[in-house]
């Protein structure tokens, strides 16, 4: 069963218009973002607003119906991947000081970047940066409420 509008457009104003995993602002694009089921149905999740996340048609597609992922920075396996219902973007992820890249500064933000490839690392096309330079230049990003890593 689709998704009605009514809690499409719930979904959409909770995450304030931002893909609740990489925080990219919806304005960016050309078609109004995807609604992400946190437990996929296809492992029993269901259309309740509490399983339900807004999500760009990248980390909708990378995500797929995975739940969790590999921190690469301690290797651990089954991690798992960020559920914005359960836990605060701000406390898992930060902005690189230029803004361009989103860090992971905990197992689960680390396996959630890694997983959805946030920054275009592991696809090795690299234009999400660039439209994040493109963002930052129009005044939308990084969002205003996202910690920023301090320049090292």
């Amino acid at each position: 069963m689709p998704i009605n509008d009514r809690t499409r457009q719930l979904v959409r104003e909770r995450a304030k218009y931002l893909c609740e995993y990489c925080h990219s602002p919806e304005r960016s694009s050309s078609d109004i973002f995807t609604i992400d089921h946190l437990i996929p149905r296809s492992l029993g999740g269901s259309d309740a607003l509490s399983n339900l996340a807004l999500a760009c048609r990248r980390c909708n597609e990378r995500r797929y119906n995975f739940t969790t992922g590999i921190d690469p920075e301690t290797q651990q396996e089954d991690v798992p991947l960020f559920n914005p219902r359960l836990l605060e973007w701000g406390d898992l992820f930060v902005w690189s000081a230029d803004g361009l890249k989103v860090l992971g500064t905990t197992p689960v933000g680390r396996a959630t970047c890694y997983r959805l490839d946030f920054n275009d690392e592991f696809h090795n096309q690299g234009f999400i940066q660039e439209s994040r330079q493109l963002w930052i230049q129009g005044g939308w990003h990084p969002p205003p409420d996202d910690p920023q890593q301090e320049a090292v």
